[in-house]
């Protein structure tokens, strides 16, 4: 790039740390209050709606299976139309969905407005997008892009802790008046379309093109099948043919990606995908969901278990649970704040390669170490260290890895593929945990998963982590990196 004068995104750079990703960090923080607020009231919301507690399943299999769906679609149209826009289209949608459940009373409604207000999984893929829109065309681009996402990560952190303390007070303020309590996080989330509608600037990096109509509803129903399937898995127990519906699904996979090799303009460029930078941080974003997204429900009744009935488990009270999930959530908010500054010093393919191994590291320590709510503290925030960096990198690292008008799609992909992660990984938890449940003195049953089961979520959760860092060997030593001058000028060319 050459010339005196900058391009009005270089001009607006210099205030991104205080004006663009200041607006970003609220709507962010709101994103980490939605998903933390409800955890602590999934009971009172089962019998809010007259239904079993095992039903609450659905609630979290729904919203998985739509943000699955939508989040590769919506990231296509950010390409296409603008990335503000699209982001204030899911922030109403969030909002209205939002409102929804304080004045819905039957199940199947409520479930309905529980997978819609799942939309706010887009804003993530969608924020990184307008990052790096405003600095692609700065030597300091992809270092600038890390260095904003932490800090909206650090902020989704910040909020799910915010939420989740928030979240057990107000429910227990409102009671008697739960549907205020439900309707409350609506305040934030129309907060949210202010912000975007009034200070995001939009993107201007856009490609011509329209959205894969087809190639969507294939995606829709792959994503359909499999996670569907996985679900059933989960709800029935021991039964083959939740089995046989995911496999349908992984076998749909190839007519969708026959499909898509086909068009000039597809909804995921699996072009794109065969790309030495790529390929690694998509099945990274994939083997870490089953952690990030499947370990934290086995980690909060592991710690409710009673040792001195089975033998095992820390025997926490509800609200002494909060410390264990607090420090989880807290390492990975100070991992998500730290990895642009490590980053600088190695480099982003080092530093998610480590961010990988600490990950897998801390959930292997916990095989022998978690008769003690100390060594489970550390084996913990050593997992959330690697975990809070991996959040904050991976979407970073593939908008840098993709083309131009593209940074959409592939940030976007890194959820997708987190998501059929973490489903994989709740099915087979249940099972796992299922398998040789403790009888108690007395001869009967007990309620607690059995502790073969929880030895194999840690050791899948650290296996697949350090798989995921042998992949990142793969990537070229410099990707990810700040592009060089000529570089820059053939972006400003193209």
């Amino acid at each position: 790039m050459s010339g005196a004068t900058a391009p009005p995104a270089v001009g607006r750079i210099a205030g991104l740390g205080g004006g663009l990703v200041g607006w970003l960090v609220f709507v962010e923080f709101t994103s980490g209050v939605l998903q933390g607020y409800y955890v602590p009231l999934l009971t009172d919301v089962a019998r809010h709606l007259g239904i079993h507690d095992a039903d609450v399943n659905w609630l979290e299999a729904a919203q998985l299976m739509l943000s699955a769906i939508v989040v590769p679609v919506l990231a296509k149209l950010g390409d296409l139309h603008g990335h503000r826009r699209v982001l204030l289209w899911s922030a109403a949608v969030t909002a209205a969905a939002t409102v929804a459940l304080g004045l819905v009373t039957s199940f199947p409604l409520f479930l309905a407005a529980w997978a819609v207000q799942g939309c706010y999984v887009a804003w993530l893929p969608l924020q990184v997008a307008l990052i790096w829109d405003r600095s692609r065309r700065t030597p300091g681009a992809a270092s600038q892009t890390r260095r904003a996402t932490g800090m909206i990560v650090a902020a989704l952190q910040a909020g799910a802790i915010v939420g989740a303390i928030g979240g057990g007070q107000l429910g227990q303020t409102f009671a008697d008046s739960f549907r205020i309590a439900l309707v409350l996080p609506a305040v934030l989330v129309v907060g949210v379309c202010l912000v975007v509608a009034f200070r995001v600037p939009e993107s201007e990096g856009r490609t011509g093109g329209t959205v894969d109509a087809a190639g969507a509803t294939m995606l829709s129903l792959v994503l359909l099948v499999i996670t569907g399937g996985l679900s059933f898995v989960r709800l029935n127990e021991g039964a083959a043919w939740p089995w046989a519906v995911t496999a349908l699904g992984v076998l749909l996979l190839v007519p969708f990606v026959a499909y898509e090799l086909r068009r000039d303009d597809p909804l995921v460029d699996f072009r794109v995908l065969r790309s030495p930078s790529m390929w690694p941080v998509q099945l990274t974003a994939g083997l870490f969901g089953i952690s990030v997204l499947g370990a934290q429900g086995p980690l909060s009744t592991y710690a409710r278990t009673d040792p001195d009935e089975y033998g095992y488990g820390l025997g926490l009270s509800t609200s002494e649970v909060s410390i264990v999930i607090g420090a989880y959530v807290v390492s990975m908010l100070v991992g998500a704040g730290q990895f642009a500054r490590i980053t600088r010093r190695t480099s982003p393919r080092t530093t998610l390669i480590g961010a990988a191994t600490l990950t897998g590291v801390g959930y292997l320590l916990l095989v022998p170490f978690h008769d003690a709510l100390a060594e489970t503290l550390a084996c913990i925030s050593l997992a959330g260290l690697g975990s809070g960096a991996l959040v904050a990198a991976l979407p970073a690292a593939a908008a840098a890895a993709a083309p131009v008008g593209r940074t959409g799609v592939a940030t976007g992909l890194t959820n997708t593929t987190k998501v059929l992660g973490g489903s994989f990984a709740s099915a087979v938890f249940a099972i796992a945990l299922a398998s040789g449940a403790p009888t108690l003195v007395d001869g009967s049953e007990g309620t607690a998963g059995s502790l073969s089961g929880y030895v194999t979520v840690w050791v899948v959760c650290g296996t697949t982590a350090l798989l995921a860092a042998v992949a990142l060997l793969v990537v070229p030593k410099l990707a990810f990196a700040d592009p060089t001058v000529p570089e820059l000028a053939e972006q400003e060319r193209s």
